[in-house]
């Protein structure tokens, strides 16, 4: 019955529009968003190079962003922290403890998911596509953005997993960011230390709110990528 309670007065929270509950999800969407922007931005070049190229040293290459899927995210707080603790290398820019250290390692972390599954889906190509681009007088520019046309679908796949882990990730954000109240605070930071102190209805409050984002985002993209597909 007690558990009852604290899931009807989770509900009240988010009805009511908590002016916290607000605040953490707007900074969540904001931190992982902007990860997701970055991963984006320098995966898919990297991507499109291993997809489109035969060369010596690419299959460790591509097994090095694999294997990196599924790096610890404690693991890669704790070395972040000592890279940006004052007595590290990035020191000077006092970057720890803020939404920059979390974005930096959100970044590092999804990128290995970025370019492993739009490297997979560029593969998937025809490769004619590249070649009759060309000599329709394509640039090779122009040829690649075709390539990368055709491999939309799976290249959304791979932004929605990237955002989804990390808007989800505790290790980093808790480790780097601290978890200070309306600086750092994030949708999982904030579900550790309430459930901690015994808050569990605020906890169970921000948990819904989690779910709803990542299954929310997932349902409207893939909805998206079908209608997309059936107007073509």
């Amino acid at each position: 019955m007690e558990m009852l309670d604290d899931i009807l007065k989770a509900f009240q929270l988010i009805i009511q529009s908590d002016q916290r509950i607000l605040e953490i999800t707007l900074r969540s969407l904001f931190v992982s968003g902007v990860a997701t922007f970055f991963a984006i931005l320098w995966g898919i070049p990297i991507a499109l190079f291993l997809g489109t190229r035969n060369f010596r040293g690419k299959f460790v290459i591509k097994s090095f962003f694999n294997t990196m899927i599924g790096i610890p995210t404690v693991a890669l707080g704790l070395i972040l922290f000592l890279i940006f603790s004052k007595a590290g290398p990035l020191g000077l820019f006092r970057l720890l403890y803020s939404p920059g250290a979390i974005i930096i390692g959100e970044t590092i972390l999804i990128l290995p998911i970025i370019v492993s599954f739009a490297t997979t889906a560029i593969e998937s190509v025809d490769p004619e596509i590249m070649n009759l681009a060309k000599t329709l007088g394509a640039s090779e520019d122009q040829a690649l953005f075709a390539v990368l046309k055709e491999a939309l679908d799976g290249i959304v796949v791979a932004g929605i997993a990237s955002f989804n882990r990390a808007i989800a990730e505790l290790g980093i954000a808790l480790i780097v960011g601290g978890n200070i109240a309306g600086w750092t605070e994030v949708l999982t930071t904030a579900i550790s230390n309430e459930t901690a102190k015994g808050n569990i209805e605020l906890s169970i409050a921000l948990g819904i709110i989690l779910l709803l984002l990542v299954f929310g985002i997932t349902l409207a993209s893939l909805a998206i990528n079908t209608l997309r597909r059936r107007r073509k």
